[in-house]
């Protein structure tokens, strides 16, 4: 019996048959593939067939609209790290994708290499987002990015000198929280909440808030 599963859920069977291939490749131990076609078997699967150590998903499945089944998947499965593998490529559908809960996001046309590198990145706790979705104009390969999964150079929290509150503040970020949430969790005001975002944007040297979310993963796991 193996340890590990991973759910791929994409109506192709042939590139469902693929990123079978690449998954076995990517685990050094055995791993169980469960493959789904579509929405609703894909929530089926975490009913009956427990818990995964990965979600590859097509945000494209027939019966899901916009991204219903990935927020379903998330609910349901808050720790699970969820990769969207999608023939979108879209800026806004893959910063979507993050804000949703997504740990990757990799297009179909992205080589399968590109996918390795991609998956063992988030098998370790990281993330990876292509990088054309940051504005730089090109997709690059995981292995070519250092310092995190995204190309963003992620200084560590002594180096970023990051106060207790802009650290709370960059946290609910990670979670896909907007500044209206951010505040009322904090108990503070939205325009305090977009000051701090503005200084945690600036210390970490990144230039939007889905950097400093890429950058907030990589120092909450340093924590």
């Amino acid at each position: 019996m193996t340890s590990n599963r991973v759910l791929i859920a994409d109506d192709h069977p042939l590139f469902r048959e693929a990123l079978s291939d690449i998954v076995r490749s990517v685990y050094e131990e055995a791993v169980d593939c469960l493959e789904v076609c579509n929405a609703s078997e894909t929530l089926e699967a975490t009913e009956v067939a427990g818990g995964f150590d990965m979600i590859l998903l097509d945000l494209l499945l027939p019966g899901a609209e916009g991204f219903s089944c990935l927020i379903s998947l998330r609910n349901k499965l808050p720790s699970t790290p969820i990769v969207i593998v999608s023939s979108t490529d879209h800026d806004e559908t893959v910063r979507e994708s993050f804000s949703y809960g997504a740990m990757g996001y990799l297009p179909k046309s992205s080589s399968r290499e590109v996918m390795r590198n991609a998956l063992r990145l988030v098998r370790s706790g990281n993330s990876y987002i292509p990088s054309q979705a940051l504005g730089r104009g090109g997709e690059r390969s995981p292995d070519h990015m250092p310092g995190s999964a995204s190309g963003v150079s992620v200084m560590d929290a002594d180096k970023a000198s990051l106060t207790p509150r802009q650290m709370a503040v960059l946290e609910l970020l990670a979670e896909g929280k907007p500044n209206k949430v951010i505040a009322y969790e904090l108990d503070i005001s939205e325009i305090t909440v977009k000051a701090h975002v503005s200084a945690i944007l600036r210390k970490l040297q990144v230039n939007n808030r889905l950097q400093a979310v890429i950058a907030a993963k990589n120092l909450i796991a340093q924590a």
